[in-house]
């Protein structure tokens, strides 16, 4: 194989506990046992990975319901049939839990044959007996039945739905509209489970007063892998190529890696003119020669260069036959040698199995931040003998002979938003203190609590929830707002983002907050997004294992000798102010990765079609740097003004605000309202 060019963005240590693996006296994992301690709120939302154990907990919850909670019947829907075997006969008892889940075969509707009205007849029959206790089936059936269901009928029903970032609160989503029938016109319970919690078309999940109803549960990335037996550390890296990537591929590609590769959405710009047949032939050729290809199971055997036999899936192949046979092969897989690799379009994303995997090789910009999560999730599986998992992102330099440079550039972008966004969910959280004699909570990390000088105290329950159980999902907003994007490219100031981007995002996700809190959020968010996004090292410079800290608790009181590595300096984390904070771009080390990744003209083709655009500033942003960078410019230049011909951009975002505050004080010389105009 050639010598590597992947870049890693992101490398995580986990301490291997076993606690998210292990279960307690009822049979529970962790993520059950903390899902199962609300089990009695009428509205649930249960945010946690793929593979921590939601479609069990749910059955936790569920069984409860219809024996202590006056629930009569339970329906479980999930966006794909496939995914309704999760569902079915398990046995609790013997793991200590007082009742079995099962489901009386003709009421799952994920494995019986019938088109979609039938099932949908079959849905509504469900719903008016008293015998069965349980119905698995598609997200579309349930759509299709509540056409001809009455919104009562849901009374002293629990609704189950799977995957739930597939509704939103658009009103064209089918799925969002029912959910607000069952909560507002019912008295049926809902529990909603996800393992990507974010959209990456920018729609909500639910409206902010919907979501306000539901208690969220949140098992974070960190707690899931941290907790495993055997997964050591997460690498999350990319790799730029120009030209064609099947000419690349194999400067990533490892053979010795049990991969999943999923190759360019067709008409996307990263994927080739061959077409998608062509292109899984020709990477199946460079994995190596044909051996067999089993017609019964739809596998391929092909021999490598060093003349090991690997197994090969194509998920590409669109006969349904075919695809049907190697998907029963998939289901069936006992062991690591049963699959090497398989080659994938728009499928192994969720809901689909292979604890094996270690690596997933992504060529092209996905559609949205969920579709990242899932496709992390196929190789964060814990399997004995995998130490690290991987997820590998090709992606297409931006080029200034392109004909769309700009919609280039914004995917080029995007993906590095996208690692960041993996980096910050994948991490630790960190526990800000406003002072020493703060009490940490039982459930907090002493290794990753700072104390902050000038840090505000959470003053309402609301920015407590947000802390706690929605970081994760306003970093999600904050790095899906176009300003932020363009400000990891280094053409934005550190204070515009930290003192007006961020609050602005916060601001639009939370209409609800005052000032003061809107600055409580800002503030954490800010401090946890610097840490996770710079190495922690000691005086000398070398990086601190926090996994080796955290299962020593003498090495836990080392204040003095944590260290921030910034671009230029080092901060002592045990010594951070906020006012010191205010002046970090907490995306700095994005744009020094992608400073010395990418070469000189390819930076300046992306700041350069930035720069082509239109400032869209607003009076706050106006003034925010009017008060600081604006006057500390013009110092440093013994007084003289900012042009907004400048070939720095900075200096052009600088001469947009002063333009902008001067024409604010001229209108309200004349009485006039103010209206800021774009300036170039």
């Amino acid at each position: 194989m050639m010598e590597t060019k992947q870049n890693n963005f992101v490398d995580i240590r986990y301490i291997q506990s076993g606690k998210s693996s292990n279960t307690d006296e009822l049979g529970m994992r962790e993520m059950q046992a903390k899902s199962y301690k609300y089990r009695d709120k009428r509205f649930l939302l249960i945010k946690a990975p793929p593979a921590s154990g939601k479609s069990r907990a749910l059955m936790f919850i569920a069984l409860d319901k219809l024996q202590n909670q006056g629930i009569k019947r339970v329906v479980v829907a999930v966006p794909e049939k496939s995914i309704g075997r999760s569902f079915r006969d398990t046995y609790l008892k013997k793991y200590g839990f007082f009742s079995d889940w099962t489901v009386v075969p003709y009421y799952d509707l994920c494995s019986t044959a019938g088109n979609e009205n039938d099932k949908a007849g079959t849905f509504c029959e469900f719903m008016h007996q008293t015998s069965a206790k349980i119905l698995i089936c598609a997200h579309a059936t349930l759509r299709n039945a509540m056409r001809q269901l009455d919104d009562s009928d849901w009374n002293d029903c629990l609704l189950a739905i799977d995957e739930f970032h597939h509704t939103s609160a658009d009103v064209n989503s089918g799925l969002g509209d029912i959910v607000r029938r069952v909560m507002n016109n019912s008295s049926g319970h809902i529990v909603a489970m996800t393992g990507s919690y974010f959209r990456g078309d920018g729609i909500p999940v639910l409206r902010a007063e919907d979501e306000a109803r539901f208690y969220p549960v949140t098992y974070n990335y960190y707690q899931q892998l941290n907790g495993y037996k055997y997964l050591k550390n997460l690498v999350l890296g990319y790799h730029f190529y120009k030209g064609v990537y099947l000419d690349h591929l194999m400067e990533v590609l490892d053979t010795h890696h049990k991969t999943i590769i999923h190759i360019p959405a067709i008409q996307s710009r990263a994927a080739t003119a061959k077409g998608k047949y062509a292109e899984v032939a020709e990477i199946m050729a460079m994995i190596g020669t044909e051996v067999e290809h089993d017609y019964n199971s739809g596998i391929y055997k092909l021999r490598t260069e060093d003349g090991r036999i690997v197994k090969v899936a194509d998920l590409v192949e669109d006969n349904s036959k075919t695809r049907d046979a190697v998907y029963s092969y998939l289901q069936k897989m006992k062991s690591a040698d049963d699959m090497d690799f398989i080659i994938a379009l728009g499928t192994a994303k969720e809901g689909f199995d292979w604890e094996w995997c270690d690596t997933c090789l992504t060529i092209g910009v996905r559609g949205s931040l969920t579709e990242v999560v899932q496709i992390i999730g196929r190789c964060t599986r814990d399997s004995e003998g995998k130490e690290t998992a991987r997820f590998i992102n090709m992606i297409a330099m931006p080029d200034a002979d392109q004909p769309e440079v700009k919609v280039a550039v914004n995917d080029f972008l995007k993906a590095i938003t996208a690692s960041l966004l993996m980096e910050q969910v994948m991490a630790p959280s960190w526990h800000f203190k406003t002072t020493k004699e703060d009490e940490p909570d039982e459930d907090t990390d002493i290794v990753h609590t700072i104390v902050v000088e000038g840090l505000k105290p959470l003053s309402s329950a609301k920015t407590q929830q947000i802390v706690q159980e929605q970081l994760d999902d306003l970093k999600a907003s904050i790095l899906q707002d176009d300003m932020i994007v363009k400000a990891i490219s280094g053409t934005t100031t550190a204070e515009t983002i930290t003192q007006h981007l961020i609050p602005k995002v916060i601001r639009e996700k939370y209409p609800d907050l005052n000032d003061g809190e809107v600055e409580e959020i800002r503030q954490r968010v800010l401090l946890d997004t610097i840490i996770k996004g710079n190495d922690i090292v000691d005086e000398n410079g070398n990086p601190i294992d926090m996994t080796e800290i955290s299962t020593n608790n003498d090495d836990i009181e080392s204040e003095g000798n944590r260290l921030l590595k910034l671009t230029n300096r080092f901060i002592n984390i045990d010594k951070l102010s906020i006012n010191l904070i205010d002046t970090i771009n907490p995306f700095q080390r994005a744009y020094e990765v992608l400073s010395k990744t990418v070469d000189a003209p390819t930076l300046k083709v992306i700041q350069d079609t930035i720069a082509e655009q239109k400032f869209d500033m607003s009076i706050e942003n106006a003034i925010t740097l009017f008060k600081g960078p604006l006057k500390e410019w013009i110092t440093e230049h013994n007084g003289a003004i900012p042009s907004l011909n400048d070939p720095n951009l900075k200096t052009r975002e600088l001469a947009c605000a002063l333009q902008m505050m001067k024409n604010l004080k001229i209108r309200k010389m004349m009485g006039l309202d103010y209206e800021p105009e774009n300036t170039k």
